[in-house]
């Protein structure tokens, strides 16, 4: 064991813990001010879920031993035999309790993720039901696929260093599924649903930013070059995402806006996460550059095609920017920054691409199928959607009993 290792991913776990206080700020700030406490509460509620989730069965399930590359067994439930040794199929320097904790903040944030596209219209039951039953059968399944030995994915050779698949195409596509089992919020395309606090989605923003150093530079799994290598590629994507969003708009809008900078930034991570321990920085400027781009596609032009309600566009940023990330990963991988990996398209190797889309259909087809079966079971016991008069009244008074500010403010 390694004590530079440990105290490196310790800290880490806790920067990708504040990630999702960030998340809530982020999309705090993106709705009406009758909805702010309960976009907030999502993800706060997520965290209490999910930490007592993961430790009673999802870690298990996602890192337990092998079970037909599709799940991993009971062995470890309740952390049965999980402990302060290390655990060298996963993490051979750190405490396997540590290794545990850090895929933990994970498992937090993805399904906190998809609250964005049904944020001002869904019963906070039904809403924490979902969170539970999704993570149990779609995020726990797909984190063994993906990264636990054996997993089916893993085996097929695809590559997602910190979550491209398991964290943000899961959420993404899940997310799009579920504003449409919702359906649209009262006065969509009519009434004005304009952000209520900008400055708060920009300082989510920021949070989220700085946790994503952790998020991929962490996934070394120890400090080293690996990790110093994710962490730049991480803020490189970012930069050149928010850069491209803020053009592209100027462009097809006419004004550049704070809140498309913040928005792009986050394409832009999203992007690179599953490339970050794979790719050089210069790839990774090319790989934000086009990420900051489609993500503005899909959200300002796609969504309007389709007129579909991702009420706080969860789909346009994770989504497409996953989908992007885990394709731009075959086409720009190079085992010259990690020999663990591939060689990827430009580097001479064109089976890495079609293993990664394979991976990609994979990994929609499956959160699709999964997500709507569990709505729509969900849906047969109680209401997903609160009444017209609780969406008018706002979420924060009808299913809080609180407001967000002064009724003289």
């Amino acid at each position: 064991m390694d004590t530079g290792d440990t105290g490196f991913i310790m800290i880490c776990t806790a920067l990708v813990f504040l990630m999702t206080p960030g998340l809530a700020l982020f999309y705090g700030g993106m709705v009406r001010k009758k909805n702010v406490l309960s976009t907030l509460m999502h993800s706060w509620i997520v965290i209490g879920i999910m930490s007592l989730q993961w430790i009673l069965v999802g870690y298990t399930l996602a890192f337990g031993p092998d079970n037909y590359g599709l799940i991993g067994g009971l062995d470890w439930l309740g952390l049965n035999g999980v402990g302060m040794e290390p655990n060298p199929d996963y993490a051979a320097t750190i405490p396997a309790i540590l290794f545990m904790a850090f895929q933990m903040m994970f498992a937090v944030i993805t399904p906190a993720l998809i609250s964005g596209s049904i944020a001002e219209r869904m019963r906070f039951p039904a809403f924490i039901l979902f969170m539970l039953l999704w993570a149990t059968f779609v995020y726990d399944p797909l984190a063994h696929m993906v990264w636990g030995v054996g997993g089916f994915l893993r085996e097929l050779g695809a590559l997602d260093f910190a979550g491209g698949n398991v964290v943000h195409i899961s959420s993404g596509y899940s997310a799009l599924i579920a504003a449409l089992v919702l359906g649209k919020r009262k006065g969509f395309g009519k009434d004005s649903m304009a952000p209520h606090h900008v400055p708060m989605t920009v300082l989510g923003a920021g949070f989220l930013w700085f946790g994503w150093f952790a998020f991929n530079a962490g996934s070394a799994l120890g400090a080293n070059g690996l990790a110093a290598m994710a962490f730049v590629n991480t803020n490189t994507a970012g930069a050149a995402a928010a850069i491209a969003w803020v053009i592209v708009e100027r462009l097809h809008r006419g004004k550049p806006t704070m809140l498309g900078a913040a928005s792009g930034a986050v394409a832009g991570l999203v992007a690179i996460t599953p490339g970050a321990g794979f790719v050089t920085p210069l790839s990774s400027i090319f790989i934000g550059l086009i990420g900051g781009t489609i993500c503005y596609l899909a959200i300002s032009v796609m969504k309007a095609k389709f007129g579909y309600d991702d009420a706080l566009d969860a789909f346009g940023c994770h989504g497409i920017g996953g989908t992007w990330g885990a394709l731009a990963t075959g086409i720009f991988a190079t085992t010259t920054i990690n020999p663990a990996g591939a060689d990827g398209l430009f580097y001479g190797n064109s089976s890495l691409l079609g293993i990664q889309v394979m991976s990609v259909g994979i990994t929609i087809a499956f959160t699709v199928t999964a997500t709507f079966i569990i709505l729509k079971a969900i849906g047969l016991v109680m209401k997903l959607r609160v009444s017209e008069e609780e969406e008018s009244n706002g979420l924060d008074l009808s299913l809080h009993g609180e407001r967000a500010y002064s009724e003289f403010v």
